[in-house]
């Protein structure tokens, strides 16, 4: 069974990223990887069945969560996820004491024991007291409008929300509680350092065209004499303005520019495209014209024949130029030169061969010795 990712990327499967790009954490991988090896520190694979795994997670890192079973109820961050064991990974549990130079452990839990943070609403006051309450309402259960794949950020998007509360809301009983999704912090950018470059010196123009036309269409730009730049040499104040060359990249801007980009491939693939077409229209309006008893469906299927043939016959024509570059045609005719002189040699030898007089032997009455 081919798997879709190896052990090395289940045993990192948590991740911190909020969005749902594909479902390969739904694919099944092999069993034995789950079994922990007799090597020391071997971390252990946990999983659940692909059957029992979430396919559109509605807790990603960023929310804020209560663990149900938790008596403090403490309100928790989301770190990271693990789609794969089904498990919610949360920040470090405050009043816990960590032992100097060691990072604070965070803890995971199910997803079926979080339930997400709506926010804080206003609920009547007690018995006996005038002012209203406000208390942290969670989503009891949850539910999604249909997935759409975004193509613009090559994501699926949702839009979630509370349809049962706990507590619940008086006055918003009937209505759909819009949970929206968290907001990643912005990075903050770092202050420049002793390896940064000076935003004066990044602005700095440091590129001068040449004094004279560049265009391919124009004439190329004759060189000064040589005796005029040794004379501006021995010159105290010597004018070299009009020594100075132009850059490289001006005029080798072919020579230097990749044939193969992206771009460019594009550009032939479209070019060839195109001329496949048109030579299909071009065969199909020559076959209509002249029907001679057909139809005009057996007009065009003899049109798309007659143009695969021809695409086969230019592919063929392709291959064999480029076979027929430089070195394969001087190989061939040093190989053609070798066996014509080899020939030349062979008739001089039989050409030039003596038989001693031996019995037996007849000469032919057309050849006169």
């Amino acid at each position: 069974m081919s798997a879709v990712f190896s052990r090395r990327e289940l045993l990192g499967a948590a991740t911190t990223s909020p969005w749902t790009k594909d479902f390969r954490h739904l694919k099944s991988f092999p069993r034995h990887w789950l079994k922990r090896s007799n090597i020391r520190g071997d971390p252990v694979l946990k999983s659940v069945r692909p059957a029992d795994r979430i396919k559109y997670w509605n807790i990603v890192p960023g929310d804020q969560i209560r663990v149900l079973g938790d008596k403090t109820r403490t309100l928790r961050e989301v770190l990271s996820i693990n789609r794969i064991s089904n498990r919610v990974f949360v920040r470090g549990t405050p009043n816990v004491k960590v032992k100097p130079g060691k990072v604070p452990q965070s803890k995971n839990f199910h997803y079926s024991r979080c339930q997400l943070f709506v926010g804080n609403y206003e609920f009547p006051a007690d018995v006996g007291s005038t002012e209203p309450r406000i208390l942290p309402v969670y989503a009891q259960r949850v539910g999604t409008m249909k997935p759409y794949w975004n193509r613009r950020c090559h994501r699926y998007e949702w839009t979630r929300f509370a349809t049962r509360t706990v507590p619940k809301i008086p006055y918003l009983a009937d209505e759909k509680i819009t949970i929206p999704w968290p907001r990643p912090d912005k990075p903050t950018p770092a202050e420049p350092g002793a390896y940064d470059t000076q935003a004066d010196v990044v602005s700095e123009v440091t590129y001068k065209p040449p004094q004279f036309p560049v265009s391919l269409r124009g004439p190329l730009p004759r060189p000064p004499p040589e005796q005029k730049f040794l004379r501006a040499l021995t010159l105290p104040e010597g004018d070299f303005a009009e020594f100075e060359d132009a850059p490289v990249e001006v005029f080798l801007s072919k020579e230097l520019a990749n044939p193969h980009s992206r771009a460019k491939k594009q550009a032939r693939w479209q070019a060839y495209t195109l001329f496949t077409k048109t030579l299909l229209q071009d065969y199909n309006a020559a076959e209509l014209r002249s029907l001679n008893g057909r139809t005009p469906r057996e007009a065009k299927a003899e049109a798309a024949w007659k143009w695969r043939a021809k695409l086969e016959e230019l592919k063929k024509e392709q291959r064999k130029q480029r076979w027929k570059h430089k070195a394969s045609v001087a190989k061939v005719e040093r190989k053609n030169t070798r066996k014509a002189r080899k020939e030349l040699k062979k008739r001089e030898r039989l050409t030039a061969m003596v038989l001693e007089d031996a019995p037996n032997q007849v000469a032919p009455k057309n050849i006169q010795l």
